[in-house]
């Protein structure tokens, strides 16, 4: 053991065995820092729903606190538990988590036409949000069992691109094309830090392009409009291409500073569709202009930077993976939503992460980030193929 030099808590704890860390050794080791510009980031959410509700707290912005302050707590709670229990509890989440998928086929809540939410009372839980995270932990659980060799093999892979698939197929069905990709793509990320080669990701995307004349035909009328409206919105102004219209409007409106908090034309005046989830970005750059948009962007990037840097800090393979899978799926909430609103790509049903109203999505955001400091507090720890401490 090393021996730790005064007042350096660090060394001190490079020295300890990490499942031995006391609560408040773990709370020392918190990514506070991290913490705080999580809180500024929500705190900008807060202050678009309370203006989208034409200055009131309700129904959104009350709501949304309240939610974000038991997140916070679940999030520390998260990360105080030893990076070793989630390693062993992976892919019981996952199981779980699929049964939910399941559950809502069989009867799941509707709403805007789509069957994907299960009523517990207190709150709507979507299942494909938790999804997100729980194969984030179930692949990083597998491919941190095997070796470079082993996932060189075709037939390693096909159990992880199993766990990929299924609940993919139950989420295209609810019908959520937009978690469905993202689903997908935060997984392929995940393949790729595992050290999958890029031809077979090559081999894949071409035979998904191949495949796409096949696809279309599986796609609901709705969906399919959607890409058509995509390509070209001007051909139905008010009708299938009026909420991206109205985006753009709003986005070239707000200018270099914006209109002003609360003074959004655009916004106020009910001509934004979903102003308070998937559009919120919309509003906030016609009522804080391209300084705001840019302003906002920083804090994502911020968050990125430090998802990245404690990934590539962690000495054991499962923290490293799980941290990669949390921060990816982050960006892609950024890149999605935001790259919708503005209509680089087809309208989805993408929230803006920790600013947008909405439950589910933001309970899954902060499991993540737990998750993420987990891997902070855990970083110096060994944990071998089979989850026993061992020496690199």
């Amino acid at each position: 053991m090393m021996k730790a030099h005064k007042g350096d808590l660090t060394m001190a704890g490079e020295a300890l065995n990490k499942s031995d860390l006391s609560i408040a050794q773990r709370l020392w080791r918190v990514h506070w820092l991290f913490v705080l510009v999580l809180i500024a980031t929500a705190s900008v959410g807060f202050a678009m729903l309370y203006s989208a509700a034409n200055g009131s707290f309700d129904p959104w912005a009350a709501r949304q606190m309240m939610r974000f302050g038991v997140g916070i707590g679940i999030m520390l709670l998260v990360a105080m538990t030893n990076l070793r229990v989630w390693l062993k509890y992976s892919y019981a989440f996952y199981a779980v988590t699929l049964l939910l998928l399941g559950a809502v086929e069989l009867g799941g809540t509707i709403g805007m036409g789509a069957q994907r939410w299960i009523d517990l009372g207190v709150i709507n839980l979507q299942p494909s949000e938790l999804m997100k995270v729980a194969m984030v932990l179930a692949l990083s659980r597998y491919f941190h069992s095997g070796n470079i060799e082993d996932i060189g093999r075709p037939t390693f892979l096909l159990t992880p691109l199993f766990l990929v698939a299924a609940p993919t197929a139950l989420v295209l069905r609810q019908p959520d094309l937009g978690t469905a990709l993202m689903l997908v793509i935060g997984s392929g990320a995940i393949f790729f830090a595992a050290g999958v080669r890029i031809w077979k990701f090559v081999v894949l995307l071409v035979m998904g392009l191949a495949s796409a004349p096949i696809g279309w035909q599986f796609l609901r009328d709705y969906q399919k409009q959607r890409v058509l409206t995509f390509l070209n919105p001007e051909n139905d102004p008010l009708g299938s291409g009026y909420h991206i219209i109205q985006s753009k409007i709003a986005l070239g409106s707000g200018g270099l500073f914006g209109k002003g908090f609360m003074q959004g034309s655009q916004s106020h005046l009910s001509f934004l569709p979903e102003k308070q989830t998937d559009f919120i970005f919309t509003m906030l750059a016609e009522e804080f202009g391209l300084v705001g948009g840019l302003g906002l962007l920083g804090l994502y990037v911020l968050i990125l930077a430090y998802g990245f840097t404690i990934s590539l800090n962690c000495r054991n393979h499962f923290g490293r993976l799980v941290g990669m899978g949390v921060t990816t799926t982050f960006f892609l909430y950024v890149f999605i939503n935001i790259a919708m609103v503005m209509g680089l790509i087809p309208v989805v049903g993408v929230p803006l992460p920790l600013i947008s109203y909405g439950g589910t999505a933001m309970m899954t955001l902060l499991l993540g980030f737990g998750l993420l400091l987990s891997v902070h507090i855990n970083r110096d720890e060994s944990i071998g193929r089979r989850g026993a401490a061992d020496d690199f």
